[in-house]
């Protein structure tokens, strides 16, 4: 793939992209919270992974990362299903 198909498929540069998506799934995560919507039970394996991560302290990061994970259940499919359905057809 060409740089000029990846940044079309992004929609923009894709580090650009991938931050403003960082701080989109954060943000929803954070709204989310509010409802008390609770991820965990979808990426239990994900929690089992990095559990001792968390025991080491790590409260802001734990937060943060919930907020991320809270959003991108969100962010991440409704962006992926927009840009395969806006993608261009070919002739």
């Amino acid at each position: 793939m060409s740089n000029d198909t990846i940044t079309r498929f992004f929609g923009g540069q894709p580090l650009a992209v991938l931050f403003r998506l960082i701080l989109l799934s954060i943000l929803i995560g954070f709204i989310l919270h509010a409802f008390n919507f609770d991820p965990w039970n979808i990426i239990q394996s994900i929690k089992d992974l990095i559990w001792r991560i968390w025991n080491l302290g790590y409260d802001a990061i734990d937060l943060v990362w919930r907020y991320f994970i809270l959003g991108a259940v969100i962010v991440l499919p409704i962006w992926l299903v927009v840009r395969l359905i806006n993608t261009p057809r070919g002739r």
